[in-house]
């Protein structure tokens, strides 16, 4: 079973391991990029279908609550590029912010440094992955010219992504609801 939604896969597959010696408990752990799901042998396919799915959820929503480090932002970059721009830039320093409170993200030409908002951890990473691309393209592109939004126009989330961090920006300057 392949996890195809996420670009870089916290595993590559899942992979189910029966063994005769558990008797009730399930297990997970990882195996290089495989997610190895440890089940007691007696289960039925329909218990080890249920047992994976709640596994790789587990996985999934740990990996959701966990904050992205600086290299891992590098790392996330780095493949953006090559899956995206064509590995055509390559940032010298990817890291995350906290005073950038009225953009998204930043670069600099000079030293090729994306800057990313804190506030972008808590978004989707389809929305982290399109502001990484942003300023990624900024790297080729320094202004918002045809060609900067042809290379964002590649990834298949673009448009998402901006009604995402559009919506976002609208909700966070609305005022707050006055109580009845």
């Amino acid at each position: 079973m392949s996890q195809g939604a996420s670009i870089v896969p916290v595993m590559d597959s899942v992979e189910v391991r029966r063994s005769a010696r558990r008797k009730r408990t399930v297990s997970a752990f990882f195996d290089g990029g495989t997610l190895v799901v440890a089940i007691p042998a007696h289960f039925t396919r329909r218990e080890e279908t249920e047992w994976v799915e709640k596994m790789v959820a587990q996985v999934e929503g740990r990996r959701r609550r966990r904050r992205r480090s600086d290299s891992e932002l590098m790392e996330r970059c780095l493949w953006l590029s090559t899956q995206y721009l064509d590995g055509l830039v390559q940032p010298n320093t990817v890291a995350w912010v906290e005073n950038q409170n009225r953009r998204w993200g930043s670069c600099t030409l000079v030293d090729k440094a994306i800057r990313i908002s804190t506030r972008v951890q808590v978004m989707p990473e389809y929305v982290q992955d399109y502001v990484l691309l942003h300023e990624l393209a900024h790297l080729l592109h320094a202004n918002h010219s045809r060609d900067f939004w042809n290379l964002l126009a590649r990834y298949p989330q673009a448009e998402r992504a901006r009604g995402f961090l559009e919506g976002f920006d609208f909700k966070s300057h609305q005022p707050a609801p006055t109580p009845s």
